[in-house]
């Protein structure tokens, strides 16, 4: 692996980790969900740092050059985590729509006895004259 694409690598991560961090402590991402990307940052410091690790597993998969094997480690993580945050966002969508259905439920119920009691008050002011 070249020391430009191991500088790039390390400086790409200390940026994610800092940037993670931030959003973290502003409140704008749940700590649960940081940790994904504290750790995939802190590994790819790790494979920049230690190459060797990278050069191993590049001759025990048949992989061409260590440079491939970490990109094809970067693309398989990416992948799986937006097939996960996927069915997150499914089982939300799933919910919202049950909420919406309850809610339009609560204001048909609300409406319905809203009219009920205007006709009675009505039957009431008529039955008087």
């Amino acid at each position: 692996m070249s020391s430009t694409l191991r500088i790039l690598l390390i400086l790409i991560s200390v940026f994610v980790f800092i940037y993670t961090v931030r959003k973290v402590r502003k409140s704008q991402l749940e700590i649960d969900e940081s940790m994904f990307w504290i750790l995939f940052s802190v590994s790819l410091v790790i494979l920049s740092i230690f190459p060797q690790i990278a050069e191993f597993f590049t001759s025990l998969l048949g992989v061409e050059s260590p440079v491939n094997f970490v990109f094809l480690c970067v693309i398989f993580i990416i992948l799986g985590k937006l097939f996960f945050v996927t069915i997150q966002f499914s089982i939300q969508k799933h919910r919202l729509n049950l909420l919406i259905e309850k809610l339009a439920i609560l204001k048909k119920e609300e409406k319905d006895e809203l009219y009920a009691m205007l006709t009675k008050l009505q039957n009431s002011g008529d039955k008087k004259d």
